[in-house]
């Protein structure tokens, strides 16, 4: 009997009396014993769950998240910079035993790929090599991919497919007018990489990139595992978009009800945001929405760094006037007195109406109104030989930050990219204390402070340093 005998006051000492019925006493006593049984078992079970709570509040599922902000700095350009993309994708591939999922808009990694000689290609194609190799240590590699154009170079797929990865291509053309320009990574269901760099050589060491690593974080990184099983589901020949989608699709972390964990020690509400609409199953949070709720929630300023910024839609035809962002943006300046910093793109591929539209933005800000509005461009300097490497040379970022959260995507900012373009992002929200020294938050505030101070920023009513730079000669 052991402790339960200790237990039960019913439990027999000594003989009972002869004259007592053996038979009701015997069925009480196992009754009793099997009730203190229960209840003993319900008590060390929540013993248990109240350890295993304990234990889960490091992080994420128990596990303990680490984020860190990596960033590709172009070869040539004086900023100090954080970890890089290059070491973080080595990581996360040194790490993969199980399996490794790729989001991707195309894949050109080697210098055959752009018809290139560059030395800085070197990057991509060590990457694209460790790659290769996963297969063979029985690790699942699997690539969904934007169909590619005609002019795509196809070679780093299907080497991938020679290898023993899975590659599928996303027809959105068909599916929504769009393309799959999200950048993501998935290792092992608990890593991943989010960000602004294409699997391109250029995205490692010629173009201006910014994103998010996560380690040892599987509910984020199964989280994100969703919209990536999406696009799986999408890569088979002749697929349709579900309506609505299958519950597995479904999430239940989302600007509503994001998911409340440790980040590097310090406490955080995060989710991912999807979009187009059409392929946010039940619970994800439209990218759109996200977006323009990170601008709502801020209470002292809105700090953003974009390539491409423009109140209109550029693939679509006809193009429309699209002002969502804008006017979420000028509504937080006049109606809550925010602060509002814009660091756009700028390079011989910028859009000549994106002009406009940031100097019309710029002009909110007076003495006489006391609206607070600075738009700045950021030109990436180019040697001879740099100015000659196709699609390079570009601040590539897109990312906002304020004093309530972070904002990390891989989209940029004109209609289509939210309305029929795949695409996806990070958001980490750390207001007061909690988002300050040390937080994913700060870094990222610390960056865009570099990089709005730094030599290659220029206002934008400085026409003369960067008219004949920015945008069609």
């Amino acid at each position: 009997m052991g402790v339960y005998a200790q237990l039960d006051p019913l439990e027999p000492r000594e003989a009972p009396p002869q004259k007592r019925p053996r038979g009701p006493a015997l069925l009480a006593g196992l009754s009793i014993l099997l009730l203190l049984t229960f209840l003993v078992l319900v008590h060390l079970r929540l013993h248990g769950d109240i350890a295993e709570g304990t234990e889960g509040t490091e992080g994420s599922c128990g596990d303990t998240c680490r984020i860190v902000l990596v960033e590709s700095i172009p070869e040539g350009m004086s900023l100090g910079s954080s970890p890089s993309t290059f070491e973080a994708w080595l990581e996360l591939l040194t790490t993969a035993r199980h399996s490794v999922d790729i989001a991707s808009f195309y894949w050109t990694l080697t210098n055959e790929d752009t018809h290139t000689h560059e030395p800085s290609a070197a990057q991509g194609e060590r990457v694209l090599s460790e790659l290769l190799q996963l297969p063979g240590r029985g690790v699942s590699v699997r690539v969904a991919v934007s169909a590619p154009s005609a002019k795509a170079p196809l070679d780093d797929l299907k080497a991938l497919e020679s290898s023993g990865a899975a590659v599928r291509t996303v027809d959105l053309p068909r599916l929504t007018g769009g393309v799959l320009h999200t950048k993501f990574w998935l290792v092992d269901g608990a890593h991943l990489y989010v960000g602004s760099a294409n699997m391109d050589w250029r995205s490692l060491t010629q173009v201006k990139e910014l994103g998010a690593a996560v380690y040892n974080c599987s509910c984020l990184a199964q989280d994100l595992g969703k919209i990536f099983e999406a696009y799986w589901a999408l890569g088979v020949p002749e697929a349709s978009i579900p309506a609505p989608w299958p519950d597995n699709f479904s999430t239940s972390f989302n600007a509503e009800t994001p998911l409340e964990l440790p980040l590097n020690g310090t406490a955080a509400a995060v989710y991912f945001s999807s979009s187009p609409p059409a392929l946010c199953p039940s619970g994800r949070t439209e990218d759109l929405s996200a977006l323009l709720g990170v601008i709502e929630g801020a209470e002292q300023f809105v700090d953003v760094a974009v390539m491409s910024y423009l109140p209109g839609t550029e693939f679509s035809r006809p193009e429309r006037f699209w002002p969502p962002i804008d006017d979420g943006l000028r509504r937080a300046v006049v109606e809550r007195g925010v602060r509002l910093r814009l660091l756009a793109g700028c390079w011989g591929h910028s859009r000549a109406d994106m002009f406009p539209f940031l100097r019309s933005l710029a002009a909110l800000a007076s003495d006489r109104t006391g609206f607070r509005v600075a738009v700045r461009l950021f030109l990436v300097p180019a040697s001879a030989a740099q100015s000659r490497i196709p699609y390079a040379r570009v601040n590539h970022n897109k990312y906002m930050v304020t004093d309530k959260a972070a904002y990390v995507g891989t989209s940029n900012w004109s209609g289509d990219y939210f309305e029929r373009t795949a695409g996806s992002a990070l958001v980490v929200a750390q207001p007061g204390a909690g988002g300050g020294a040390g937080t994913f938050r700060q870094q990222l505030q610390d960056v865009f402070e570099r990089d709005w101070s730094s030599g290659y920023s220029v206002d934008i009513g400085d026409t003369q340093s960067w008219a004949g730079r920015c945008g069609p000669r």
